[in-house]
């Protein structure tokens, strides 16, 4: 492939054969859908929408971008993109560390895994070659023992490692993948197709190899144009400076609840008053040891902490503001190490810790109503049932066994779905749509089902990019959706970290992206027509997979009960008003992408 920037070298595993077919990347599909997330959702899409995502027919594909491991500023990410087994949707998830940059360095642009093997392996990735070994001795361990045993085994120098737990070995609908920097790939299920393949780990060894770019000299002013943007001190990624860099991602956990939009006991309320105690600020204040930071970034989000006494003894990657909330405002929990030990918990067994918090926070209401026995409940609050609630989902045990296949069946299974705060069948992150309206459009039209990752509209109605919107508006929201979502979709395909859109913007993407693989013409508006055809061909993946007009949905609790909180006082998201904008600038037929628009973008 002429493109600069890429590999041009993908390795095809059957793992039913235990064979390895090394291609290229077609140069069409390249151009059209750029990478890591684009090229994982082409590479999907070809596997066939109806398929079962637990049969051998479904891949699970690791993705990497034309800038990953590069010297591009937070190009430190890698996009697992499947069949989700939790919503039946096309799904990708990304996690940073140095895994990404280190199977780019090791000359591949993706790993792409079909069919199952007949007992546990696990893939070794060294010397351009791609070796499957058995694993059997791994099964039953957790993500972090795995990753400790396959450390000792190949040496800690130059190695990366991605695991499975316990949870994707027991086929845990939201399970994940963990890295040896705890950094997860953690929404939809990934790891529980790992775990119907069973493929345990996947160990990268290769020293550092930078990627150059086809035309290095200006390559080096687009650089310098990106890395200036997110050093600025006027914004939050400013390192040592702005919030995101000195208190991490959990800098929003009081700035959400001051609004209003702080989801509490199940999303019954919408601002919790022990937020400060779960918050950034006083995590950093009590427990902060370390800030590490993933490959090419300055930032250093990641906030290492230890609790040192008490029962819930830990040293773990970061309290994250999404799971923290979670663990915590949502099932009315207000102690911040038992949110951390938690929060470990979850990446040791290996599953999503948002997923999980929000399971546990369905049982907690299904309990306070008295929908089931006590017996096999929780109550808001009691950190002792929670961490045993927990392992009961890991392991299919008990009571939690029923949460193993999401929130959704375990509601259903008790005659009260209105309990199920998901869209599609994926529970929704810390934003309450009630206080921050773009929020709810974005999780209704979310392909993955509820996301705040696809449009983060919060960035705009909380003030941190330039383009301010108010937060309690739903006018004009369709269009910022799309716009982020568009921009988004370009970017988890470069694929660059999310923070980045928080100084940069399709300017600084365009640029890097066309001197890097030396393309002639590429600006702005070209990086939304790629964004946008990415996001129609996840459409189209999902309608043609049975999600058709009335899928974008909210749980009613959004829509029809007002919030009774400072901030938001008596809002309710008015989704359908937002509906009628977006599917208007979509060009979409109530939620279905017409071939027409198809045909436009080049996707058929």
């Amino acid at each position: 492939m002429a493109l600069g920037g890429y590999a041009g070298r993908v390795a095809h595993v059957d793992l039913t054969k235990r064979s390895t077919d090394y291609r290229p990347i077609p140069e069409d599909w390249a151009r059209k859908y750029i990478g890591a997330r684009g090229l994982g959702v082409r590479y999907v899409y070809e596997a066939g929408p109806t398929i079962d995502a637990m049969s051998p027919a479904n891949v699970l594909c690791f993705m990497n971008g034309p800038l990953t491991g590069s010297e591009a500023t937070m190009s430190g990410r890698m996009a697992v993109v499947t069949k989700s087994p939790l919503t039946g949707t096309v799904t990708d998830s990304h996690q940073g560390g140095w895994s990404a940059a280190r199977l780019r360095w090791a000359g591949f642009d993706g790993l792409i895994f079909g069919g199952k093997a007949a007992s546990p392996v696990y893939a070794y990735i060294a010397d351009g070659k791609v070796e499957i070994r058995d694993a059997g001795d791994l099964w039953g361990k957790g993500a972090h023992e795995t990753i400790k045993v396959l450390q000792e085994r190949h040496g800690k120098d130059d190695l990366s490692v991605m695991a499975i737990g316990q949870a994707g070995e027991n086929l845990v609908r939201f399970s994940s993948w963990l890295n040896e920097n705890d950094r997860a790939a953690g929404r939809g299920g990934t790891g529980c197709v790992g775990g119907s393949k069973n493929l345990k780990a996947i160990v990268i060894k290769s020293a550092r190899n930078y990627p150059r770019a086809a035309n290095r000299d200006a390559w080096r002013t687009a650089h310098a144009n990106a890395l200036g943007k997110i050093m600025d001190e006027s914004t939050i990624t400013s390192p040592k400076k702005g919030g995101l860099s000195i208190y991490g991602t959990n800098m929003l956990m009081n700035v959400t609840n001051t609004i209003g939009a702080l989801g509490a006991r199940n999303s019954q309320e919408t601002s919790f008053a022990n937020a400060e105690k779960i918050g950034g600020e006083y995590v950093n204040e009590h427990y902060l040891i370390d800030d590490p930071t993933c490959h090419a970034c300055p930032v250093a989000c990641k906030k290492e902490v230890e609790v040192k006494e008490g029962p819930y003894k830990v040293k773990m990657e970061s309290v994250e503001y999404e799971p923290a909330w979670s663990l915590g405002a949502n099932c009315g929990n207000d102690d911040v190490a038992s949110v951390a030990f938690m929060i470990d918990l979850a990446n040791d067994w290996g599953y999503d810790a948002i997923e999980i918090g929000q399971a546990i926070s369905a049982v907690m209401e299904a309990t306070q109503r008295e929908y089931i026995p006590a017996g096999e409940g929780v109550q808001w609050g009691d950190t002792q049932q929670m961490v045993e609630f927990m392992r009961q989902v890991a392991f299919r045990k008990g009571p939690g066994a029923k949460l193993a296949d999401g929130i959704d069946a375990f509601t259903k299974s008790i005659g009260h779905p209105e309990l199920a705060m998901t869209v599609k069948g994926q529970a929704t992150p810390a934003y309450d749509p009630r206080g921050l309206k773009g929020m709810g459009l974005g999780y209704a039209t979310s392909n993955r089902g509820a996301c705040h990752l696809r449009g983060y509209s919060p960035a705009s109605e909380l003030g941190v990019i330039g383009l301010k919107t108010d937060p309690l508006a739903f006018e004009g929201k369709g269009e910022l959706l799309k716009l982020l979502q568009d921009l988004h979709a370009f970017s988890d395909s470069l694929d660059l970290c999310k923070f980045s859109a928080f100084a940069e913007g399709a300017d600084e993407y365009a640029e890097q992206y066309r001197v890097m693989t030396g393309i002639d013409k590429f600006d702005a508006g070209d990086v939304l027509i790629a964004g946008e055809r990415i996001y129609n061909l996840e459409r189209h993946y999902n309608n043609l997979a049975g999600f058709g007009e009335g899928s974008d949905t909210l749980p009613r609790r959004f829509t029809h009960e007002p919030s009774t909180s400072k901030g938001s006082m008596g809002q309710v998201c008015e989704l359908d008003a937002m509906l009628e904008e977006y599917y208007r600038l979509r060009g979409w037929e109530k939620g279905v992408v017409p071939e027409s628009k198809l045909k436009e973008l080049q996707v058929v």
